[in-house]
């Protein structure tokens, strides 16, 4: 199974997007959603670059903009 974050914030559209691309492409994924805001170090390291995503198992990052299909090869 797939493990990953998603670093996100509350009322952001594009966070929203690419939750619903990353549950599209892989529906039965664990991903953990972590709120920026909700730590310092978090909101100071991420804040210009949400939405990211990180795999679990190699701590590479993904961040935005992406395609379904750049999704789809980071995932793979």
């Amino acid at each position: 199974m797939i493990k990953c974050t998603l670093f996100h914030t509350e009322g952001c559209h594009l966070c929203e997007e690419a939750l619903a691309m990353l549950i599209q492409l892989l529906p039965e994924a664990e991903i953990e959603l972590i709120d920026i805001v909700d730590d310092e170090e978090t909101m100071t390291t991420y804040q210009y670059r949400i939405p990211i995503i990180k795999k679990i198992e190699t701590g590479h990052e993904l961040g935005w903009p992406f395609s379904q299909q750049q999704l789809q090869e980071f995932i793979a």
